[in-house]
């Protein structure tokens, strides 16, 4: 199975933002470890991180023929962006949304996911961890 684990907006940021909300690892070292979790059952990964909202359109767009499941992080994208909940909308795998922080005890906007109906599974508050439960889950599919 191949797995599309997509990060949005700021997630480059990962060690130089607020470790109580989003953990002390980097984006490389969180990648490590999704590759290690997804070796060890089996799946293959292709982790990628833009800022560039359109880039991560087109990503989804390619995942239409390229991935058997997509993790999706967007980052703030996750409250507002009908543009990437509507490239989610055209799959026809499973859609996982991970997120660091546990985004239902944060500032109001942040309790907003206008791409959470199209997930099979949310998960969120769990750090780096979330990102092993969905691919467990993904797994099993």
């Amino acid at each position: 199975m191949r797995v599309y684990v997509l990060h949005g907006v700021n997630l480059d940021m990962l060690g130089r933002r607020d470790p109580a909300h989003y953990g002390s690892l980097t984006l490389p070292e969180l990648e490590g470890k999704v590759r290690e979790w997804a070796e060890a059952l089996g799946l293959e990964v292709d982790c990628r991180q833009t800022n560039a909202e359109s880039k991560y359109v087109e990503w989804l767009h390619e995942a239409l023929d390229s991935a058997d499941a997509v993790i999706v992080n967007p980052g703030a994208w996750t409250h507002y962006s009908y543009a990437i909940r509507d490239a989610l909308e055209l799959l026809q795998v499973p859609i996982v949304e991970v997120h660091l922080s546990n985004i239902e005890a944060r500032e109001e906007f942040r309790r907003i996911s206008v791409v959470r109906e199209l997930a099979a599974l949310t998960i969120s508050g769990k750090g780096a961890d979330g990102y092993r439960e969905a691919l467990e889950f993904l797994s099993e599919q």
